[in-house]
């Protein structure tokens, strides 16, 4: 008798263990996925905090008349904040023209309701030159309009305005082109920027890449640089002479209820570049560029930096006119890796692209691990979903372009693809899945030339269903 309780003990004790091996397989299996990655991701994401001390720009000088020049104020209002251990520099209702605004440890720029920083038309007032990144380069120029390197905890909120005061007369006619208000025997960026790429080519150090007058790069509105515990909330941006928001090689990054409306040349929204751990949130983009693009240096300068754009969270926002949504690249030499976009709008007939993935052979770079679930889409012109490795002249940097995933994508009025991927023989996309997703009214439902590993699931693209892995069906679908 005891014998056999002890064997039905045993076989208890057996099947109990298996039981907790199987739920422990289970919990795993279930735990794992990029969705519980990202919640990761947003766990070490935290807002900067500032001690309750203000001190007001009226208060060291600054006039909001729209007419007197402040830069001094604001100078003297952060260093003074700076200085008694951080808090806020405060911009009170009306108008205050100044030049470049460079922030300080601890220090949050904060616009009141009716506030407005309207910055200066004249070159001169961003120098003296700092280090800087013009378009994926490394270089020493003018100074962006509100501008921090190596510092932390700091900040731009409030409900305030930022005019960036860049039109067709100032500012874009740099660009060279008569849509920018250039007019032929006027200066533009095009020695500059020759100038610019042939350093990066040939790897001259970035502290010795001296530009500033006489080369016409222009600034961008909002850039950190190694900056750590960055927080822009609030704000409205308008009129910029380039992109936006732009942090580079910064981390613990939030932006949050930013209303961008700007349609000049390169109005990219936000660019967040070779940066880490970056939340987007409730953000409204109207831009004359792509509304956010995900970037990592240019050529040999990403490939010598080495830094990915990496851990990055969108979501809760609305996209209207801009050449793309969501988008990565093209300065992409670093690599991108582990972007999470959800609950996202876009609707615009000037919308070119939903997702957009651009890169060369020039470039390289690796662009991984890419989430998209629950788009709703109105209209758009070009491609719900965009993978070109051939957006600049090739090189010898074979790009890699991997596992993306889109889920529950709805769009009403397509354009004129609903997926698009142009990719290398040599390296094709590989892992590419849609799920729960519904494309209407577009022109041609799909043209891939090489890729590998594509799979639908619940998908509708004209009515049509696709459910299964995609093979060979046609001239416009090769799948290598």
């Amino acid at each position: 008798m005891q014998s056999i309780v002890i064997k039905k003990v045993g076989l208890l004790v057996c099947a109990s263990l298996l039981f907790l091996a199987g739920c422990s397989k289970k919990k795993k299996t279930l735990s794992s996925g990029p969705w519980k990655q990202e919640k990761k991701v947003r766990a070490r994401i935290h807002a900067p905090k500032f001690p309750n001390r203000k001190f007001n720009i009226t208060d060291y000088g600054a006039v909001g008349d729209g007419k007197t020049m402040n830069t001094k104020a604001f100078k003297k209002a952060i260093a003074a904040c700076n200085k008694k251990g951080g808090g806020e520099v405060v911009v009170p209702k009306g108008v205050f023209l100044t030049g470049a605004i460079h922030l300080k440890n601890n220090v949050n720029l904060h616009l009141n309701k009716g506030a407005k920083i309207l910055f200066s038309q004249n070159p001169k007032d961003y120098l003296p030159m700092v280090f800087t990144r013009y378009q994926g380069i490394e270089l020493m120029n003018y100074s962006p309009f509100i501008y921090a390197r190596n510092k932390k905890n700091i900040a731009v909120t409030g409900q305030g305005v930022l005019d960036g005061n860049a039109d067709k007369k100032h500012w874009w006619p740099w660009t060279g082109a008569k849509e920018d208000g250039w007019k032929k025997g006027e200066p533009n960026d095009d020695a500059g920027w020759a100038r610019l790429e042939k350093m990066n080519r040939k790897q001259v150090p970035p502290k010795k890449r001296m530009f500033g007058p006489g080369y016409y790069l222009r600034p961008n509105f909002i850039q950190t640089v190694d900056c750590k515990n960055v927080l822009i909330s609030g704000i409205t941006i308008h009129h910029s002479p380039m992109w936006e928001i732009h942090p580079v090689t910064s981390q613990n990054v939030i932006i949050k209820g930013v209303h961008i409306k700007s349609l000049g040349p390169n109005n990219d929204g936000i660019d967040p570049e070779s940066s880490k751990d970056v939340l987007i949130k409730n953000c409204f983009f109207n831009t004359g560029d792509d509304c956010i693009a995900i970037k990592s240096g240019r050529n040999q300068d990403g490939r010598r930096i080495g830094k990915p754009a990496e851990d990055i969270i969108v979501e809760d926002s609305h996209m209207k006119n801009g050449h793309g949504g969501i988008v990565m690249g093209s300065e992409v030499s670093g690599g991108v890796k582990n972007v999470y976009a959800q609950n996202l709008t876009m609707n615009s007939p000037n919308l070119d692209r939903v997702l957009r993935i651009k890169t060369s052979s020039k470039r390289g770079g690796v662009i991984q691990n890419v989430y998209l679930r629950n788009i709703q889409v109105g209209t758009y012109k070009q491609a719900a979903i965009l993978v070109n490795m051939f957006y600049t002249k090739p090189g010898n940097h074979m790009p890699t372009v991997r596992n993306i995933q889109v889920d529950s994508l709805n769009v009403k009025n397509g354009g004129k693809y609903g997926i698009l991927v142009r990719a290398y023989k040599k390296s094709p996309v590989k892992n590419l899945k849609v799920t729960n997703t519904t494309i209407e009214n577009v022109k041609v439902p799909m043209k891939i030339d090489h890729a590998r590993n594509i799979q639908f699931k619940n998908v509708s693209i004209n009515g049509k269903s696709y459910n299964k892995r995609i093979k060979i069906r046609n001239k416009n679908f090769k799948n290598q």
